[in-house]
């Protein structure tokens, strides 16, 4: 099952759940975004039977596209969580894994542009990730009981201003930047994604990062596990596991977005962020 949060202009809720089938969106309702369904201990039951408004998939617009989960409560992040990426940033793979945060301002929708302030868009990044989405609460799980809290995955791009991130050894200042983290388009339940699959980076047609999820150093059930030992991680809540290699800021010479470069992050058997950079007014 795929889910999906819809902005709904004109209407007098702003935005409404909704299950995405082969070519409609159909409304769950009662719910205004995925993350208020996921808090229903019934969600899935109450997203399959859903029996809304239905949108033609070809008439709902790109900007009508919300972040998946608008709100989340909390947003975990990992760094150098895959092979690849470790390898190519000269580092040994890590006993634990490496967290930061990221706040929901961060986030905008699998098509909006990227704002990049001016001043801090000398060195902004891409990174590609698999984003893992809580379906249920978790406090203190085994990695084999972690998996049952997962609602599903979806596609999430931490672009990251790295004139930030590198001003101090803490990463947190150049990950949460306002309106620059695209996600979405769906939630994909676990039943109908495996973790083994293509995930790629594009910048105006030229692959820059291109792996397979597979290659994650700590998969989603043991990084579940490890931050429930920390915190409590609620419905709706995501974590975002961690990019790939192929980061501009590792290339030599190194290489960044700039105003009106095209971002595609690609996830198979998920989908597609495609999001135009645009310099702040």
């Amino acid at each position: 099952m795929k889910l999906a949060t819809l902005r709904t202009p004109g209407s007098p809720a702003s935005s409404v759940a909704v299950r995405v089938d082969a070519d409609t969106a159909v409304e769950i309702d009662g719910f205004a975004d995925v993350g208020a369904l996921l808090a229903d201990p019934t969600w899935r039951q109450t997203a399959e039977a859903a029996t809304g408004t239905a949108h033609p998939l070809d008439q709902v617009h790109d900007e009508q596209w919300a972040p998946v989960v608008p709100a989340p409560s909390k947003i975990v992040c990992v760094g150098l969580n895959y092979r690849n990426h470790i390898l190519e940033m000269g580092r040994e793979l890590p006993e634990h894994p490496t967290l930061f945060a990221k706040y929901p301002e961060a986030l905008i929708g699998p098509y909006d542009p990227i704002v990049l302030p001016e001043y801090a868009s000398h060195a902004v990044d891409w990174e590609a990730e698999l984003a893992v989405v809580i379906g249920q609460r978790a406090r203190r799980l085994t990695a084999a009981e972690a998996s049952d809290a997962i609602a599903g995955y979806s596609v999430l791009n931490d672009v990251t201003m790295r004139d930030f991130q590198y001003r101090t050894p803490e990463w947190f200042q150049g990950k949460t930047f306002e309106a620059t983290t695209p996600f979405g388009p769906v939630l994909v339940t676990p039943d109908e994604y495996a973790v083994d699959t293509d995930i790629r980076t594009e910048v105006d047609g030229e692959t820059m990062q291109h792996s397979n999820t597979d290659d994650l150093v700590f998969d989603p059930a043991a990084l579940v596990a490890y931050i429930s030992q920390i915190i409590t991680l609620n419905p709706g809540d995501v974590i975002a596991s961690g990019t790939p290699g192929g980061v501009g800021h590792a290339r030599k010479p190194a290489r960044y977005l700039t105003d009106g470069a095209t971002l595609v992050t690609s996830i198979e058997g998920i989908g597609t962020l495609r999001n135009t950079v645009r310099a702040e007014a």
